[in-house]
């Protein structure tokens, strides 16, 4: 049996984002996945994420960060109750804050692999550490600060 990607299990209603939302065939499309302790998406960038020639805009390595660390963010919560991705309440959430050290040049025309560690699950807040990778050199890392979407934001989604 094939697994599912955490974005796999995002309502409907939470599945438009142009980073990893199933239901924007104009995004990224992003899956992530767990490997132990780690969380893990890979993703090949096509040649319109061309920063220079033969390299890949900071703006796609702080997406893929971004919504790799709001999926992970999403499932550690889950983890930490003890519950399957498909039980309800469904959890999302929103980046309160995204950090991005870009070290090194990341390459074009390779596969990137995003790397989630899980630094802290608090309430409603959840901080997760990425980096980015080509051919197993770190070219970029961050830090997403994710909160659950607000009860109201719900409410004004389900009503559309």
């Amino acid at each position: 049996m094939e697994q599912k990607a955490f974005q796999d299990y995002y309502p409907d209603h939470f599945a438009h984002c142009y980073g990893c939302g199933k239901l924007n065939t104009s995004g990224h499309q992003i899956k992530s996945y767990w490997e132990g302790e780690e969380s893990v998406c890979r993703f090949l960038p096509e040649p319109d994420h061309t920063a220079i020639p033969g390299y890949v805009y900071g703006g796609l390595i702080a997406s893929l960060i971004d919504c790799h660390g709001t999926g992970t963010a999403a499932a550690a919560a889950y983890r930490a109750e003890k519950r399957a991705m498909d039980t309800e309440p469904a959890f999302r959430f929103l980046t309160a804050s995204l950090h991005v050290d870009y070290l090194k040049p990341t390459p074009l025309g390779v596969i990137l692999e995003v790397r989630g560690r899980v630094k802290e699950v608090k309430g409603r807040k959840v901080v997760i550490e990425a980096t980015v990778s080509a051919e197993g050199v770190v070219t970029a890392r961050g830090e997403v600060v994710a909160v659950h979407v607000p009860e109201r934001m719900i409410e004004e989604l389900l009503q559309k």
